[in-house]
């Protein structure tokens, strides 16, 4: 089973709610895993008329990194009678400082609540989309007023093979992440665990077009072996996945698979509302070796849409643009 073993999660002082917070220490103890907790305090400017390093700047600024470790103790101190937690006030441009935060120590799995309130609109213009494009681990927000425990999980995979091998590979191996981490979970959770692909038969329309004439049984033909075809590839990642647990896990897991004929952007968030999942698992790239290679617009897009917690994963090789030095 897929463990994390280095957990950071990122807490907003001005929140009394701590969902996140509460998911990382279960997690935490689930996995037998270290748990850091940050707060991400902006650099303070004493005014236009004041230099930035100047006294008055300082005293504000040591001011504030006292009031923020103050108040982050006091929000982690009751969860330490459970685990073992380091906290710490990190200093600067939040989403940066988080992701150097993961760069300086191998963090495997990155939690916080959305920036902001509206969890529709908390992506854009937000350090949320920021870390959903740049930060190198798999980023998990959590819904505010998320259950405490789980009932449905879904996770979103891509098994078109329409692509050069080397992206093939690539997104092989995230597809695989996708279904451990979120049989993992349904393990832990004890929920149901909904596994999806969307897929289409490209040319189709063309094929229905004036110019083409196809006949219909030669239309209907070809999107029956292409469904097929996704109906195969899905299956044999699920077996690929699932070869080496034992038979108790998997008469427990059981996933119930959703093979969808449309578009992604449309139809998982559909899904997601019809299920009423708690958490969706997807992938945010699907291509590698690109430093900051940004989030697909068909992810962007169903991110938008959904109104469940959220775990985003980048696949192996991912290269931030974020870097330890300023």
């Amino acid at each position: 089973m897929k463990r994390f073993k280095n957990i950071l999660c990122v807490v907003d002082i001005r929140q009394a709610d701590t969902p996140s917070l509460q998911r990382a220490v279960k997690l935490a103890e689930n996995n037998q895993a270290s748990l850091t907790v940050v707060d991400a305090a902006e650099r303070i400017s004493a005014g236009i008329k004041m230099p930035g390093g100047g006294p008055i700047s300082a005293d504000l600024q040591t001011a504030t990194m006292d009031h923020h470790r103050q108040k982050l103790e006091s929000i982690v101190n009751p969860y330490r009678k459970h685990i073992e937690i380091q906290a710490r006030v990190l200093q600067g441009i939040p989403f940066l400082e988080i992701i150097r935060e993961v760069l300086r120590n191998g963090h495997d799995l990155l939690i916080k609540a959305p920036e902001t309130l509206d969890w529709l609109d908390r992506f854009f213009s937000s350090d949320d989309m920021h870390l959903l494009r740049k930060c190198p681990c798999p980023v998990w927000l959590v819904k505010p007023e998320a259950p405490e425990t789980y009932q449905r999980i879904l996770a979103a995979v891509d098994v078109d093979d329409a692509c050069p091998p080397t992206e093939l590979e690539v997104r092989h191996s995230l597809n695989r992440e996708i279904l451990e981490l979120a049989i993992s979970l349904s393990l832990s959770e004890f929920t149901e665990l909904h596994v999806v692909h969307v897929w289409e038969a490209i040319g189709e329309g063309a094929m229905r077009g004036t110019l083409m004439h196809t006949p219909e049984e030669k239309i209907i033909s070809y999107v029956e072996q292409v469904r097929q075809q996704h109906s195969n590839n899905l299956s044999a990642l699920i077996k690929d996945v699932t070869a080496s647990m034992n038979q108790d896990v998997l008469e427990y897991v059981k996933p119930r698979i959703h093979l969808i004929k449309g578009r992604a952007r449309k139809e998982i968030p559909a899904l997601s509302a019809r299920i009423k999942a708690d958490l969706l698992v997807m992938g945010t790239v699907a291509r590698t070796g690109v430093p900051g290679f940004l989030i697909g617009n068909t992810a962007e897009t169903i991110l938008s849409q959904i109104d469940c917690s959220v775990l985003a994963i980048k696949p192996p090789g991912f290269q931030t643009p974020v870097t330890l030095e300023d």
